[in-house]
């Protein structure tokens, strides 16, 4: 179904995909000649051959990286449908253990720039804004109006995520289609006074200008060069919501738009010398005619909302493959739409807008954060081009072919992500940070679960049929108080058979827990949107039963209200016992109450493990117990639900002795320690 979606081509698809996945990219343009100018001195300092190279920089950069290596290769390497680069990792993972670091790091640093899109694109639009005068006031006179006017449109932009992409995507499609026919007119429109501005096509003019006298950066300039790249992830990453051929068929377009709009911006700055500016200079709208100049703020504000979107949909997408691979903690996802591609995640949602306003509050201006723009990407296509050579090699390419991919992109990455370290101690480092949490939160999970697994106790498992006799017995003996008719657990039983020994230890160890029926559900969730469907195992009993569910992605979990139904069911067809209830406000209630368990885990004492591995599992068991509320996951928040501790043992269990002491022996022990008067009274 996924797979066949990714085929399709239309119209809306097209305008759907321009709404979606190049806002980010399609901002570029905002400040990008803008940062290069300001990196060697200002306008004074740059004469024709650093322009034309400069755009060349920039031309052929987006050609290499975005259009060569995402659009042509990468967007090849779809996990059904689905894109980012941990699908790609899902696609190689069993070639090489070691491969999830890059997936990690990678993975981290895409997320990290999440939060810094937003603040970056939207600001930049909103300061075209300062000094504009309107009648006989200027609204946004100080750089404190415009930080107050960006704060509020990013919680307007966070608010909306739970509507969906797909509803984004037809909202703002064609206002983004319209943006970048903006771009390319106002770009042709500069353009018609030098048209030999297009010899920056040329990628001679690129290399020269990284040696040339005039570049005072040298090669540090690819730092501001990249930024017109970024975004470039987006493509990849959102390819789930709106399909590969739309965006293969999109591209073209908006690729040229932005290639003009470059174009016409190097003239302006090449016919305006001796241009005074301020602080606030920004080529872009200096291109834009006065009478027209709020059309193109406002344009490039809902640009810079697009942007941020692309991010934020990315992020999504990135997060749910995580949980799936079980890089994170298992989070609460809802599907806005009847699409799998359309999830929206609360939590990453509210901790995205938080760490977004935090970083407009602290850099306050879009010069500021520009130079915290960029480096965690650049180290997030490093690790994808690490990942995509696997891929190659896997689906056949010559190993020849595929060392020279890894080399010539290998290269380009690490060339980037040197000339944008030069931006670390300007901000850079926020990005880092961000992503260095992101990863250290992934990493715990991951090796967390593999360091359990590995050391769990071999008894961990234990079958399930093979307890059925107990649970039997214990269910009709009368010497112990009904815990409740339906004892409910959460609890995955594999082949139909295969239990935690921990679900057994909390029913029958630490106090038993007599009940009519014993059931034992788990959750699968399916491709599709709206299944509803149960199978059973009863054992041959009737009081023990394993359910497992079927239910659609968008399907509401609400395993109380499905399991009531199974129970009737299973009445009616006298697959288990009848529960006639002498005490009811419903007369002929043949069903009783249901009581749900949920185990958490808890580390023993008795667990023997290294420090370091020690320390990693009890860190996964600590994320474990803040993110989750698998009450809330099964809709159970208003059932009686229990939750319990339950001792986690990992590794060889030491068996620990203690000496008795004969009691003639303890007398004489005993007066020892009154003499030297340690006996406590």
């Amino acid at each position: 179904m996924h797979k066949e979606k990714s085929k399709r081509i239309s119209a809306a698809g097209l305008l759907i995909a321009i709404g979606i996945v190049y806002g980010d990219i399609g901002t570029s343009p905002l400040y990008v000649m803008k940062a290069i100018v300001a990196g060697n001195g200002g306008i004074g300092n740059v004469n024709r051959d650093f322009i034309v190279g400069s755009i060349s920089l920039v031309l052929w950069t987006v050609t290499l990286l975005t259009t060569l290596q995402t659009v042509f290769i990468a967007l090849k390497a779809t996990n059904h449908g689905e894109g980012g680069i941990f699908a790609l990792y899902t696609l190689v993972r069993k070639h090489a253990k070691w491969l999830v670091l890059p997936a990690l790091l990678g993975g981290a640093a895409i997320l990290a720039d999440g939060t810094l899109t937003p603040a970056v694109t939207v600001t930049t639009a909103i300061e075209g804004l300062k000094g504009i005068q309107f009648g006989n006031s200027i609204p946004v006179d100080t750089q404190n109006m415009v930080i107050a006017i960006t704060v509020v449109i990013l919680l307007i932009l966070f608010s909306i995520q739970r509507m969906g992409t797909s509803f984004i995507g037809k909202a703002f499609g064609p206002i983004m289609f319209i943006w970048f026919t903006f771009l390319g007119g106002i770009g042709l429109m500069n353009m018609a006074h030098d048209w030999s501005i297009l010899q920056a096509i040329n990628p001679y003019y690129a290399i020269k200008l990284l040696a040339s006298p005039y570049n005072k950066e040298g090669v540090f300039i690819l730092g501001s060069v990249f930024l017109a790249t970024t975004g470039a992830e987006a493509l990849y990453s959102d390819v789930g919501h709106v399909g590969k051929n739309n965006i293969i068929g999109s591209w073209p377009y908006v690729f040229v738009c932005l290639a003009l709009n470059y174009f016409g911006q190097g003239v302006w700055i090449l016919q305006h010398p001796t241009y005074h500016t301020t602080g606030d200079f920004n080529p872009f709208y200096e291109t834009v005619p006065n009478d027209i100049r709020l059309v193109a703020i406002v344009l490039a504000t809902i640009a810079a909302i697009i942007a941020s979107q692309a991010l934020i949909t990315g992020s999504f997408t990135l997060v749910a493959e995580a949980i799936g691979m079980k890089f994170l903690p298992r989070m609460n996802i809802i599907y806005p739409s009847n699409e799998k591609g359309q999830i929206y995640i609360p939590s990453v949602n509210k901790m995205i807008c938080a760490a977004t306003i935090a970083i407009v509050l602290l850099f306050r201006t879009s010069a500021h954060m520009e130079a915290a723009y960029g480096l965690s990407i650049t180290i997030s296509m490093l690790m994808t081009t690490i990942l995509l050579f696997e891929w190659l090699i896997l689906k056949g390419v010559h190993l020849i072919w595929g060392w020279i991919f890894l080399l010539f992109f290998g290269l380009l990455d690490i060339i980037f992500m040197v000339a944008s370290l030069s931006k670390f101690f300007h901000g850079g480092y926020v990005s880092l940070v961000i992503a260095g949490f992101i990863c250290l939160i992934m990493y715990i999970w991951y090796y967390g679960n593999k360091i359990r697994d590995k050391r769990e106790s071999r008894n961990a498992y234990v079958r399930l049929d093979d307890y059925i006799d107990m649970l039997t017995q214990l269910s009709h003996d009368e010497d112990y108080p009904t815990y409740a008719d339906n004892l409910v657990y959460m609890a995955k039983v594999k082949y139909n058979k295969f239990i935690k020994r921990e679900i057994l230890y909390s029913i029958l160890d630490k106090r038993p827990k007599r009940a009519k029926a014993y059931w034992f559900v788990t959750v699968n969730v399916t491709n599709e949107p709206f299944t509803a469907e149960y199978a059973v195992n009863t054992f041959g009993t009737k009081n023990v039963i394993n359910v497992q569910l079927f239910l659609g992605f968008k399907q509401q979990q609400r395993v109380n209200v499905y399991l009531r139904q199974i129970v009737h069911d299973l009445i009616a067809d006298g697959t288990i016992e009848s529960q006639p209830q002498e005490y009811t406000t419903t007369p002929g209630r043949d069903v009783g109450d249901f009581s749900f368990v949920i185990v958490n885990d808890v580390i023993s004492p008795q667990t023997q493990l290294r420090g370091y591995e020690k320390a990693l599992v009890e860190a996964r068991v600590w994320l474990q117990n803040l993110s989750s509320n698998p009450a809330s996951w099964f809709g159970l928040d208003y059932a009686d639900t229990v939750v319990e501790r339950v001792p986690l043992i990992l590794g060889d269990q030491r068996r620990i002795h203690i000496t008795h002491i004969p009691s003639d022996k303890y007398e004489v022990e005993k007066r020892k320690l009154k003499t030297n008067g340690e006996l406590s009274h």
